[in-house]
């Protein structure tokens, strides 16, 4: 059995209490060595075998998975943050499936997740953002077309950009053009939930500054949108005295928000 585990954004002790009970049952363990916190390796049993799959191909992955398989060890393949996202997991399991071997997912804390309990932040307020858009800049691996980053900053709604760091002044150049203005709030967060987290603070426009000042070129998040400055949003109508729900009633005698 196979089980692709998110390592959650960075601290060891953001991993879900289902993915560290697997770490602790795993005869195999394949972690993204370039990414996850070692320190999660720790809930790994003396005799399992861990493998860092920074240093190794696709087809390496999966024949230390075949190798298990025969032996009927489970593995734990520990990708970073949430496997869904930018985990490159899917080939992997067409490749289980081929072979027919069962495979399950635990979900982790995506970095976009980790960065916002940091800022003690909230994507989708009331009548500033109701969305929060998750992309990337395309670099090495290309974007399609109709996702570019000026068709998502049309929307003017919460983005959260992975994998661009490097590529601040493209980014704010394109962000712009889509429709942010260039004084909308924005963070670079550097390693968000690690002991050497950095949030900076700025703007779409001072993005490549920022960055520049801050020398940061990897490992990091792009925060954009309105939210980030807590302002100018209004109450959540769920709480409103004169809200009606399934559990409660409406409150007589109080004004609207």
């Amino acid at each position: 059995m196979v089980y692709f585990v998110g390592a959650g954004s960075g601290a060891p002790d953001l991993i879900t209490v289902r993915g560290m009970r697997l770490l602790e049952r795993a005869d195999v363990i394949i972690y993204a060595g370039s990414l996850v916190n070692p320190e999660l390796l720790h809930y790994a049993k003396e005799a399992c075998r861990i493998h860092n799959s920074a240093k190794m191909t696709l087809e390496e992955v999966m024949e230390v998975i075949a190798e298990a398989e025969k032996e009927s060890q489970m593995t734990v393949r520990l990708h970073t943050g949430d496997p869904s996202v930018y985990g490159a997991v899917r080939e992997q399991m067409d490749i289980l499936e081929e072979w027919r071997i069962p495979y399950e997912s635990c979900p982790g804390v995506s970095a976009c997740f980790g960065a916002a309990a940091s800022m003690n932040l909230e994507y989708t307020l009331p009548q500033v953002s109701q969305s929060l858009i998750i992309t990337r800049m395309e670099g090495k691996t290309p974007v399609p077309e109709k996702e570019s980053i000026e068709s998502f900053a049309a929307h003017r709604a919460s983005m959260a950009i992975y994998l661009s760091s490097g590529m601040t002044e493209e980014l704010s150049k394109r962000l712009i053009e889509g429709g942010y203005r260039d004084n909308t709030p924005a963070a670079i967060v550097y390693k968000a939930t690690w002991p050497e987290e950095k949030v900076c603070l700025c703007t779409v426009g001072t993005l490549a500054q920022t960055a520049q000042a801050e020398q940061i070129t990897k490992t990091a998040l792009i925060l954009v949108g309105d939210v980030i400055a807590h302002k100018n949003y209004r109450r959540s109508r769920l709480y409103a005295p004169d809200f009606e729900t399934e559990f409660r009633g409406k409150k007589s005698g109080t004004k609207k928000d």
